[in-house]
């Protein structure tokens, strides 16, 4: 086992043009304790940037989760899906999508995305706790196993 990856904390890439919605987020992960570093990029662009490790992001983690919000400037969320679900490095990085309703959720649902799940902004802690757990494939107990 790599020692690099045991027992450290989450490395989580919120990919939200909100300032407001990306507090609430990084609040209800601190409220709920999940060992976790966020890293915020704001637009589509951007998040292509950090996952690629370019430019200003050459030297970012390499997320574990990714919290994506679906309107983005730039680059819309479906896209940047795409990409991510396509790049052989990327794909099996789990992508959570931030939705604004219920509503949205059900209809986002019906697109078959390929995701891992949806949340509702703004993002209730005990809801992200549970979709942390269901992602038992990446995560054990919050401890981060190797690929």
């Amino acid at each position: 086992m790599n020692s690099d990856t045991v027992g450290r904390p989450m490395e989580i890439l919120l990919v939200e043009d909100d300032l407001d919605d990306a507090g609430l987020t990084i609040e209800a992960l601190r409220e709920g304790e999940v060992p976790c570093r966020v890293s915020l990029v704001r637009d589509g662009e951007e998040a292509m940037e950090f996952v690629n490790r370019r430019g200003v992001y050459a030297r970012a983690p390499r997320p574990d989760l990714i919290l994506l919000d679906l309107h983005l400037p730039k680059k819309d969320g479906r896209e940047v899906l795409a990409e991510v679900r396509a790049e052989k490095s990327l794909c099996r990085i789990p992508v959570v999508v931030l939705t604004s309703s219920r509503t949205h959720q059900e209809i986002l649902k019906s697109e078959n995305l390929h995701v891992e799940d949806y949340l509702v902004k703004p993002v209730d802690v005990q809801q992200f706790i549970g979709v942390v757990k269901s992602l038992r494939k990446y995560l054990l107990n919050d401890v981060i196993l190797p690929q």
